[in-house]
């Protein structure tokens, strides 16, 4: 059991949407498997860790709860988590505080940053009309791909402008998160997508969209991309996966959740529990190198898999998102982790 001390105060329909993403399957959904090694007390003195409530970049905002909260934390020695949202995240210097965020650089992260999944709803509950299945499988690697990757001097132009933006934002001190370099993802996208498309080794099922989610406005128009996003998923024991405008990849645990096989594209990357889960177990890693070079890392990996170890893979994938990335499973696994770092 690890005992949570917070402002509750903040926990409340106003900040559900920020909230700590632990605190809202203890308080506003409350999920008996997390309620069970999680208890939240109204005593400091008794905690174990003590919790900013929401967002940082919205709790720092309140600077009389933000610096009351901090001080007992730091008074009464005890860790502070934080949680900072958003692509970017945010890097920050607090006494004896361990930060959760969905990405950031490896090389520029602290041991005391943990990266947290981006936690999806079940894919064949949602979208998909069948059960889960592995692919037999074929002779080249099937890639899929369903997503905004679009070329062109006036698409480099407006994600400038775009990160332009951000950067002004970050020295006017108008939000909080780390500055990184101008990353064009879409442009990013369609370069490496294009590369693999003309490869002759490789048999891919890509769509390509122009806009985010293909410009979908309404409801039907949403379920409709998502059910197409999904389909393709399916149907491809692979799936390319490029960070977007955090560095990041959704599109990675979709994959996972789906039972199919990731091919990320290291770009720094930290993914979840480092030390828990061997990820070069699940997916296939590329460093950021020439076109050739990916294209035959993918050949090769494809094959050094036998017919049942490569449908064994996409058993164990989709057991991995169960298990370790939903709330659920991601939370339950960080408890064992953290205890053991108390008592390092």
């Amino acid at each position: 059991m690890l005992k949570l001390y917070t402002d509750s105060d903040y926990l409340t329909e106003r900040f559900r949407r920020q909230v700590f993403p632990l605190l809202f399957d203890l308080e506003f959904v409350p999920d008996p498997n997390l309620s069970a090694i999680y208890n939240i007390v109204t005593d400091i003195e008794d905690c174990d860790v003590v919790v900013i409530p929401i967002d940082y970049s919205v709790f720092v905002s309140h600077t009389d709860a933000f610096k009351r909260l901090t001080s007992l934390a730091e008074r009464y020695q005890k860790p502070l988590w934080v949680y900072t949202g958003g692509d970017y995240g945010f890097s920050l210097d607090l006494p004896n505080a361990y930060v959760f965020r969905l990405g950031g650089f490896d090389s520029q992260l602290s041991p005391s940053t943990f990266i947290m999944p981006s936690f999806i709803n079940d894919p064949y509950t949602t979208f998909l009309d069948t059960e889960f299945t592995p692919l037999v499988k074929t002779q080249r690697p099937r890639i899929g791909f369903v997503g905004h990757a679009q070329s062109g001097s006036t698409k480099l132009v407006k994600e400038f402008l775009v990160h332009l933006k951000k950067i002004v934002k970050y020295y006017r001190k108008d939000s909080f998160f780390d500055k990184q370099s101008f990353f064009p993802s879409s442009i990013k996208r369609a370069l490496y997508l294009k590369g693999l498309h003309n490869d002759p080794f490789l048999d891919t099922h890509f769509i390509l969209r122009t806009k985010y989610r293909a410009g979908a406005q309404n409801v039907n128009d949403k379920l409709n991309t998502s059910k197409a996003f999904y389909d393709n998923m399916f149907e491809n024991a692979y799936t390319f996966c490029i960070r977007g405008s955090g560095n990041f990849s959704v599109r990675f645990y979709e994959t996972l959740a789906t039972g199919r096989i990731p091919i990320l594209l290291n770009t720094d990357c930290r993914l979840p529990l480092k030390g828990v889960i061997d990820w070069q177990s699940h997916c296939l890693i590329l460093e950021d190198s020439t076109l050739s070079s990916i294209s035959e890392q993918i050949v090769d990996f494809h094959n050094s898999l036998s017919e049942q170890s490569f449908e064994m893979l996409q058993r164990e994938n989709r057991i991995l998102w169960s298990a370790l990335l939903t709330r659920r499973g991601y939370f339950t696994a960080f408890h064992s982790h953290f205890k053991t770092l108390l008592k390092e």
